[in-house]
């Protein structure tokens, strides 16, 4: 509930297009914090999470830190998450270089031994060889996690067994940074159902590589490259290679093709639509068609080509297709409601004065 309204929740309107509010925006965030009174501890040992991370050509892994207390002093031996190194260098939103960052402060640090995952907290440590242990740790309290919950599915996949028919698209998914390949993963995710499932065999950051498309080609997957492209290797195994790999640069693009994709592999669901109806009025002989039912069109049209239903108290006696359609001795296609027609019903000679021809099509619609 917005303060105008009596409520504790600030609201601000902004313009992303003309820039209108965002000075009001700022002052507000300024004023929230004077109100709040916000501080943090400055000295000490830091600490930060991680907002986004990702590899740089020519100067390797950089994660952007937001440093929540203590001071990040460049040198410092640190350990973000499964990844440690040293805070080679440290630079502003501005792309100026730091010697320090304080709280409150994002700084982008390069020296780690990998990319760090977004939400990673950052932590000063006083040895390499204690940083080595705590990431050798975590790695294997990951290996263990990542494998108990592979036996937990494959469990859940035996259980599931009966349903045979279920597919399964495998994605590698291969991103410039952390944050966009956890949105499309996530995203993609989500678009699995009852007959189709998403597996997401890996998700990192950086180029295409040889070694991701012999995992692609092993796994029968195909690759997503968001923002990256394949190494001058991987471009020419790629000649010889049946894998797929599909380049985008915008993240609702790529969930759109995938899930087009799905949906082009579901099965679709086939609905009746009932085209028209009519009402026997009077049944005739003829002597080279059998039973002719003197019918008028009460609903719709009813069309030769497509299949029928006899209904007697509005219960189907009989399912077909139509012999003849004639508008007085002319044969047509095609009688609309209000008007009258002879039907044949085609290897049926049991129509009665008050049954119903329902005359229907199948529509394929996909989920």
């Amino acid at each position: 509930i917005p303060e105008d309204l009596g409520g504790d929740v600030m609201f601000v309107s902004v313009s992303a297009i003309s820039g209108e509010g965002v000075e009001d925006l700022l002052e507000s965030i300024l004023l929230q914090s004077e109100v709040l009174d916000l501080s943090a501890p400055f000295e000490g040992r830091p600490i930060g999470s991680v907002i986004e991370s990702g590899v740089e050509s020519g100067k390797g892994p950089v994660a952007t830190i937001l440093i929540s207390e203590g001071k990040l002093t460049k040198g410092d031996l640190i350990i973000v998450g499964e990844e440690y190194g040293r805070a080679r260098i440290l630079l502003n939103e501005m792309g100026e270089e730091l010697i320090q960052a304080n709280p409150s402060m994002p700084v982008k640090v390069y020296g780690l031994s990998g990319a760090p995952n977004t939400g990673d907290e950052l932590r000063q440590v006083d040895s390499e060889k204690q940083a080595k242990e705590i990431s050798e740790s975590r790695k294997d309290n990951r290996k263990k996690n990542t494998l108990n919950e592979k036996q937990a599915q494959k469990m859940k996949s035996f259980m599931d067994s009966s349903n045979t028919d279920k597919k399964v698209i495998s994605v590698m998914i291969k991103a410039d940074v952390r944050g966009s390949a956890e949105a499309i993963k996530d995203s993609l995710l989500k678009l699995s159902n009852e007959e189709i499932e998403v597996d997401i065999i890996s998700n990192s950051i950086g180029g295409i590589t040889e070694s991701d498309l012999n995992l692609a080609e092993a796994s029968n997957a195909f690759v997503i490259g968001f923002n990256v492209r394949a190494d001058n290797t991987a471009r020419k195994l790629l000649k010889d290679t049946p894998v797929d790999v599909k380049y985008y640069s915008i993240i609702y693009e790529t969930i759109e093709d995938l899930s087009n994709m799905i949906s082009g592999m579901s099965a679709p669901i086939i609905r009746e639509e009932i085209c028209g109806l009519a009402e026997v009025r009077d049944v005739f002989d003829s002597p080279s068609l059998g039973k002719i039912a003197g019918c008028l069109v009460i609903d719709g049209t009813v069309i030769k080509s497509n299949p029928i239903r006899v209904l007697r108290d509005n219960t189907v006696i009989y399912e077909g297709e139509l012999e003849s359609l004639r508008r007085f001795k002319d044969d047509v296609k095609e009688v609309k409601s209000g008007t009258e027609c002879g039907i044949g019903v085609k290897n049926y000679n049991d129509v009665k004065s008050g049954d119903q021809i329902e005359c229907y099509r199948t529509v394929e619609v996909k989920k």
